[in-house]
């Protein structure tokens, strides 16, 4: 489940632009595209060109859906931890700091374009 009050959301296994639930590029704006994507179990984040947009699936059956969005303009600063050598399970993780105080902490399973997410994210807020 995609929980912000936790600040975390852990193992993100990545998925082809493809997998992406159907109904999220409907919130694009123009010139968005999908940069990465990652799944939990049920629920997925989907890192764009702007934004991040999660999508927490609810509900027994899953057609309950929450889409929420966290603006790269709104970073204050963040860091980034790339796969340590020889890890058994490599994993990657994320840690975006809000002008708000908000912090939202990401851990990727497996591969992960955790540099050029975070070239991405500087190129907003430098």
């Amino acid at each position: 489940m995609i929980n912000f009050s936790n600040n975390a959301v852990f193992n993100l296994s990545p998925i082809k632009e493809e997998q992406v639930q159907e109904n999220v590029k409907n919130l694009f704006v123009s010139d968005e595209t999908i940069i990465g994507a990652y799944k939990t179990i049920r629920d997925q984040v989907v890192f764009t060109n702007k934004r991040i947009i999660t999508i927490d699936v609810q509900g027994f059956n899953g057609k309950r859906k929450d889409y929420s969005t966290l603006p790269y303009s709104k970073i204050q600063y963040f860091s980034v931890q790339t796969p340590g050598f020889a890890e058994l399970v490599p994993d990657c993780e994320m840690e975006l700091y809000f002008t708000n105080g908000f912090v939202a902490k990401f851990e990727f399973k497996g591969s992960c374009n955790i540099i050029e997410l975070g070239q991405l994210i500087s190129s907003y807020i430098l």
